[in-house]
Order: C-alpha cells, then structure tokens, then sequence
C-alpha cells in the first residue's frame, strides 16, 4: 500500500498551536503493522492470521487521515482550490508512487514473460489498470472470477492501490466544499455518515451475492478512508490544553492505543465469511482500531506513539509501500517458476520465506536507489543524476550504464510480456472445448455401439448419466467419444453439495440411467451425508461411480480417502481413479495442474471405463460365488436379477 507519510506537518496531528512542523507520532510503526498482516497472510496462509487482509483497511484509514492532514495545514488551508497547488500535490504524489511503481511493474512482468505460460494471460489488462490507477474497476469488469484462480494474477494485490489513487486524486477536490460546511462537528458528522453509506453499500452488494465488487469497488470499500478523514477534520488545529500533557491523559491514551492495536488484531484472527459479517463488519473493526491507534498515536506526548515507533517496526513502516508493491508479484514467480502454479495451490513454507526474503530485499534497494532519490530531487533531477553518472567517472558511469540497460530490458521485457500474452488459459481453453463438444452433440448422429471386450461388457453411453464439474466439463469430449450417447451434466466451480439436487432433479424427470458418474470433488471436501444422499437418489437399482479428484489443493487427499471409504462400505458405489491414473501423467493437465486437455480427457473417460469395466466383473464373481455356494448358504448377489 502507499505510504504517503514523510512530509512534515503542522498542528493536526499533536493537537497543538506551535509553530515548528513536526512528524505524525506512531504512523510509520502502524504501517508496519498493516503490512505485516498482508504479508504473512499471503505468504504464510497456514497461521493463524486467516484475516490479515484487514491490513489493507488500517492502511486506508492511514492515508485519509493523513492526507487530510497535510491538505489541511495553514500553509495550504487558504488556497487548497488553487490549480498550482493541487497541481503541485498531485506532483508530490506521483514522485512518491509511480518510480516504485514502475519498477515493480516491469521487472515482474519481464520475468513472468521469461516464464511464459497462463502466467501472462491478461497482462495487458494488468498493466493498464497499474499504469491508470484503475486496476480494482478493470477486475470487477473483467469478471473472471473462476479463472482467476487457475491462473495466477500478477499484480493482484494493485487493486487496493488503484483505490488510493482515486482517492489522491478527487478528494482534494472535494474537500474545499466540505470545508464550506460552518463547524468542525458537522464536518465530521457528515464524512462519519458517508463511511456509513459505503459499509452499507458493501453490506448490499454482498448480499447480492457480488463479493468481487463490494470489496473491489471504491464506493463500497472508501469507509476506512473516509474514517481517517473523520478524524482529521475533528482534531484539525485544535488548541492544545493543559490536562492533555497530564500523566493520567498520556496513561488513557496508552490504553486506547493497546485497545485499537488489539481490535485490529482480533480482526486479523476473525476466520473470512462471504457476507455481512466479514463485509463489511471485520473491516469495519479494523478501521475503528486503527482510528483508535492513530488518535493515540497523534496524542500530545503520546507514550504510545513514541513505543509504536521503534525498530524495526520504523524500518519497516518506511519501506511498507515497496514491501506491499513486491510481496504478491514475487510469491507468485517464486511459486510458478518453481511448482507451475499460483498461490491458490497452496504456498509451503519454503516458498513463502523465500518471497518474503526476495521482497524485503527488493523494497530496500528500490527505496535506496529509487524512491528516495525521485521524491528527494523529483523526475527532471533524478534523470539528470543519473545523466551526469553516465557522464562521469569510469566506476560512475558502469553504474549508470548499468541501470539504464536494466531499465531499457524491463520496459522490452514488459511490451514482449503484453503482445505474447495467450487470449485465454490452458484450463479455461479445456473448458471451452467440452463446452463445444456438449453444443455440439445433441447435433451428431445418433451413436453406433462399439465393440466390446467379451471379458467385461462395457455399457453403452446412453445408459449413462455423468455429473460433475469443470474438470468433467474439460473431459466430455473424451467421454463422448468413448461413450456414444453418454448424458453429461457438467459446470465450473460445483462442490459435492450440487450433487444430490441435480440427481434429484434427474430421477423426477425420468432421465436418470442405469450407470451414475459422479465427479464433484475437486473445488471443497466431500461430505459423508451428501455421498448418502446420492446413493440414496440412485437407488438399489443402479450403479454409481464417484470419480475422485486431482489438483494441487489441501483437500485432495482428504476427499480421495473418503469418497474409497464410501465405496468400501457400500455394495452400489465404485471409485473411478482419475487421481491414480493421470498421476503419471501430470503434463496432459492444464497449467494450473488441473484440468486436462484432449489426451488428459482420454485418460478422464479410461478412468470411468475401468470403473464400468470392475462393475461388470464384480457382478460375474458374484454369480460365480452364488453358483458355487451350499443351499441356504448362497451370498446376496448385489446386483438385479
């Protein structure tokens, strides 16, 4: 997130009427709280910060506050309207964000172009809402969500800065018109009700089931901005009192301060739920926490904000802007370039260290040698420094050529990542094609049978109903192919509790044949009660297959042992292993380890036929075993007669 808080300020922020400009007492070491809880919630997911997303709302809380408070010192109170002055802001603020920026961009992008693959899909869209702050508008108009999880987005974490962006850019246009508001109260009051507003609006928009755009939209999520505003129009200029400087104030200060620290904490614990309670209520927490914390932090002789301050929470509330630009982009290369998926596969241990490790680096020497320096001197000097190395000395001028070259790759590097990007996924191009295929197959002829083995009777598609999801969907051309007439059932992003709805639905219309595939374990575990219910919906009368699944998720295993489990205890139901027959064969997937295309599809559909295959012989041992068994000792043949 950006970290606007180096400039110096006036009275606002210690409540005083002196003179001498001063620094925002406990900003920098709450930044580095806020970081902290992104960082370890991205690259650590297995702590117990499940969430540490909360960090972003602390930080926009930050930037309202401060922002407010510098637009709102005397030098700049009177002429806040002025074009030159707002020009000269928007200025300051391009030269503390977009040098940083830049490099991020680029050099990232450059090295997912060398690594090529889904990672590159949508680049160009990335890149633009980087580049014109509008990265959180272009993902909710992109509307990808599914896929968003089977290929890694490179720059994900912009969104949050997009929102900021906006917000430097209108709010100082805004708040002349509020300040046409007679009274410190009402102002307040007034911001305080837009905050409302937009947790309201989140609250709604969750409610219709758009998490995406709630939490992505500016409308939605400027609570925390409009909170920090709240407080610096309430503690603008405000006359410094006696009993502020007391040791009781400075001891309640303390306290609040622990007890907006420990709200944002607890909110960093508070496990995500896709509705009201999360949006907006946990990041509602958040926001008042910080407020707490800032307000304490900003107090007169705050202990508090001094304590918040230290090393190395400073350190890395300096560089929390580069930290939170590297961390999301670096996790992502480190996990492709090293196991070809994304972090929604899960991040090991090793992987998130070393992300954190290459992120802090990078933040250090981009805020060394870039963003001190442009925000130091502005972009004319900058460039001339960098002119004048060039131009001097031998060692001088290595190093000058040497940046120049790297810089001039990573922009190459970028345009090839952009004009080499595919249109679509690996996956997203698998499901297409059974989609295609499922169009297109109620238009073929109708199916000549094929022959079969004489060991094992394989029964012809159109005694067979397959439901499942996307990975089904990648494999129906393979299915249709190997079972001419086979019914699939078949979407993106179904779970195991579609399952008895759909077969239900089925068995009410009569369509429900003989064979019952079942594929619906890949997106969530499986649940013992709807397995019984299936089995219930097929009957005695049928056969039903339950395919188990394969992908890089923490719950395979788990489902895979309990959908054998199922199967061991019930004489209707048999295990298609899809999981044990493409393990071998992991390069027919997708890139998101997935989904399979043509050749991973044949082994898709082989899996349901070794399954039809086992059905038949099953039932000819069982005969056998009946035929050869003493009268009155004969066991139950678990198949109609």
């Amino acid at each position: 997130m950006t970290s606007p808080g180096r400039e110096p300020w006036h009275n606002p922020g210690n409540m005083q009427n002196q003179t001498t400009l001063t620094r925002f007492a406990g900003l920098d070491g709450l930044r580095a709280v806020a970081v902290t809880l992104v960082v370890v919630y991205h690259l650590f997911p297995g702590l117990p910060l499940v969430g540490g997303f909360v960090g972003v709302d602390v930080f926009f809380v930050i930037s309202g506050f401060l922002i407010t408070s510098l637009l709102l010192r005397p030098s700049r109170l009177g002429r806040l309207a002025s074009p030159r002055r707002l020009i000269d802001f928007w200025r300051r603020r391009a030269r503390r964000l977009l040098p940083a920026l830049a490099v991020v961009v680029t050099v990232c992008a450059t090295a997912a172009w060398m690594l090529g693959g889904d990672l590159l899909v949508g680049m160009g869209r990335q890149v633009l809402g980087a580049a014109t702050f509008s990265y959180n508008w272009l993902a909710v108009a992109d509307g990808t969500d599914y896929f968003a999880a089977t290929a890694p987005e490179l720059f994900r974490n912009f969104w949050s800065l997009a929102v900021e962006e906006q917000f430097y850019v209108v709010w100082p246009l805004l708040l002349p018109l509020v300040l046409l508001i007679p009274g410190r109260w009402a102002r307040v009051a007034l911001v305080v009700v837009a905050g409302g507003g937009s947790a309201w609006w989140m609250a709604q928009l969750v409610a219709g089931g758009d998490v995406t755009r709630a939490y992505f939209g500016t409308d939605a999520h400027a609570f925390g901005l409009l909170i920090g505003i709240a407080l610096a129009l309430a503690v603008a200029n405000m006359p410094q009192k006696e009993w502020m400087l007391s040791r009781t104030a400075k001891s309640a200060s303390l306290l609040i301060g622990l007890l907006g620290l420990a709200a944002i904490v607890v909110a960093a614990l508070m496990p995500e739920t896709s509705d009201a309670v999360t949006f907006p209520g946990t990041l509602l927490l958040a926001s008042v926490g910080s407020v707490t914390a800032i307000c304490a932090g900003v107090w007169p002789g705050s202990w508090f904000g001094r304590a918040l301050d230290v090393q190395p929470l400073k350190w890395i509330g300096d560089r929390s802007y580069g930290i939170y630009l590297w961390h999301w982009p670096v996790l992502v290369l480190v996990l492709v370039g090293t196991q070809g998926f994304g972090p929604e596969a899960g991040v090991p241990v090793w992987a998130g260290a070393s992300a954190l490790v290459l992120a802090v680096g990078a933040s250090a020497v981009s805020y060394r040698f870039v963003e001190a320096p442009f925000r130091k001197y502005g972009f004319r000097h900058a460039m001339r420094g960098l002119g004048r190395r060039i131009a001097g000395r031998p060692m001088s001028k290595v190093a000058g050529i040497a940046a120049l070259t790297i810089a001039l790759v990573a922009i190459g590097g970028t345009a090839a990542a952009i004009v080499n990007a595919p249109h679509s996924t690996t996956a997203a191009a698998a499901i297409d094609r059974g989609e295609d295929a499922l169009n297109t197959a109620d238009e073929k002829a109708k199916p000549t049978p094929k022959p079969t083995p004489q060991e094992a009777v394989i029964p012809e598609g159109t005694e067979i109903t397959a439901v499942g999801d996307s990975v089904m969907l990648a494999s129906a051309p393979s299915l249709l192919e190997e079972f001419p007439g086979i019914e699939v059932d078949a979407e993106v992003s179904r779970s195991i509790w579609a399952g008895p709805d759909i077969l239900q639905h089925l068995e009410d219309n009569g369509q429900l044949r003989q064979n019952v595939v079942v594929g619906l374990g890949t997106n969530g575990p499986v649940d013992w009660g709807v397995l019984e219910q299936m089995s219930k919906i097929a009957g005695p009368d049928r056969n039903l297959i339950l395919v188990n699944a394969h992908a890089p998720r923490e719950w395979i295993p788990g489902v895979n042992s309990d959908i054998e489990k199922f199967a061991d205890r019930h004489r209707r139901v048999w295990v298609a292993d899809w999981s044990g027959d493409i393990a071998p064969h992991e390069d027919l997937l997708a890139g998101d380890g997935i989904h399979p295309g043509k050749a991973g599809g044949d082994v898709f559909a082989g899996s349901v036929e070794t399954a039809l295959e086992q059905i038949d012989k099953d039932r000819a041992r069982a005969e056998k075993d009946f035929a050869k068994a003493p009268t009155g000792r004969a066991p139950r043949i678990p198949f109609p007669e």
